[in-house]
């Protein structure tokens, strides 16, 4: 079995905040934005949550955590691109990264959560008819290579300006920075046929196989083979639920256990998720216990062996200390163990 080799670490935060007291939450999420550049973590990542305790517009939110930081990649996993509209996200997008100074990382998914109570509300008339897939997000990709509107000859007049009409802020780097969340094998073929770059977590589609491990190494292969030979620098990133205990006290080690166990018993066996569409979902254990207990586990994981970029998915409703703790934890008793090295100071030099 090939020993994984890490060079691209990053964190993938869901985001929490109290429902009375939603700015504190936010802003500890952007100081763990901070703490992992610090730590030298290449990448940090929010979730997008609407109707819950978490953030609902992940292009604001990485606006403002670029502000904060300076060198660390900001990216987002992922955008259900069925509430969002392909030009207005785009233009969003396109500004946050500007302002960023080129550090998006941009994730899309399909689907709509909460459709029955967010649909109506989004769109006018009858969205149920609308392309909320894959088109959605082409069109997206179209916008942001900043293509001029209309005619040869069509141009608009503003104060003091006469321009072409397109996109803008215009920044054509976006479009190689961006990804999908696949987890079925139709998926991750259209993400390797549009020239994305793939997420892969720990839920993937239960196809032809009861087995998590089977399941994700068989996407991996399916993107890599439909990407032919042309398109060979697409960047492939997995996701999974680390928590070590190391440097946790005996009061929130017993806390990571209970988390753990409330999760176990859905690794067991396909889950049929109504929220998905009945599909069949297997998902992955998650992978805690001291450092030398989880280098053993990820060293004998596959698929861990078959990418060179791991996003740490930080759990649900912890604590800004307890996610700071898993963090220093990791970048400093495991994924170095994996062949990473965070960011050197020269390297952040060249950042600023």
């Amino acid at each position: 079995m090939s020993t994984p080799t890490i060079t691209s670490l990053a964190l993938l935060t869901p985001g929490n905040f109290a429902d009375d007291d939603p700015y504190t939450g936010l802003e500890e999420t952007l100081q763990l934005f901070e703490y992992g550049e610090r730590l030298g973590y290449d990448g940090a990542w929010i979730r997008q949550r609407h109707l819950e305790h978490g953030v609902g517009s992940a292009a604001v939110f990485l606006a403002a955590a670029g502000q904060r930081t300076e060198r660390i990649e900001l990216g987002t996993a992922v955008i259900p691109i069925g509430y969002e509209s392909p030009f207005r996200l785009a233009e969003d997008l396109a500004l946050a990264d500007v302002l960023s100074r080129g550090r998006l990382q941009v994730g899309f998914s399909t689907g709509m959560p909460h459709a029955d109570l967010l649909g109506d509300l989004v769109y006018d008339g009858d969205w149920r008819g609308f392309d909320l897939s894959y088109g959605r997000i082409a069109r997206l990709v179209d916008n942001l290579r900043g293509d001029c509107l209309g005619g040869p000859d069509t141009v608009i007049q503003s104060p003091g300006n006469v321009q072409r009409p397109r996109l803008q802020p215009h920044n054509p780097g976006l479009v190689e920075r961006i990804w999908y969340g696949g987890g079925s094998l139709r998926s991750v073929r259209w993400a390797a046929e549009a020239g994305l770059n793939l997420l892969s977590g720990n839920i993937v589609s239960g196809e032809d196989t009861d087995d998590f491990t089977t399941a994700q190494l068989n996407l991996l292969s399916e993107y890599r083979r439909s990407l032919g030979d042309d398109r060979t620098a697409a960047r492939v990133a997995l996701g999974r639920v680390i928590v070590p205990f190391d440097n946790a006290d005996a009061t929130t080690r017993a806390r990571y256990r209970e988390y753990a166990a409330s999760r176990h018993e859905r690794t067991l066996k396909p889950q049929t998720v109504a929220a998905l569409g009945g599909k069949r979902i297997l998902f992955a254990p998650d992978v805690v216990g001291t450092a030398a207990q989880i280098l053993e586990q990820l060293a004998d994981d596959p698929v861990l062996a078959q990418v060179s970029e791991l996003r740490l998915e930080l759990p649900y409703e912890f604590h800004r200390k307890e996610y700071e703790q898993i963090l220093h934890d990791v970048q400093h008793l495991i994924a170095p163990e994996l062949g990473w090295r965070p960011a050197s100071p020269a390297f952040q030099e060249a950042g600023r």
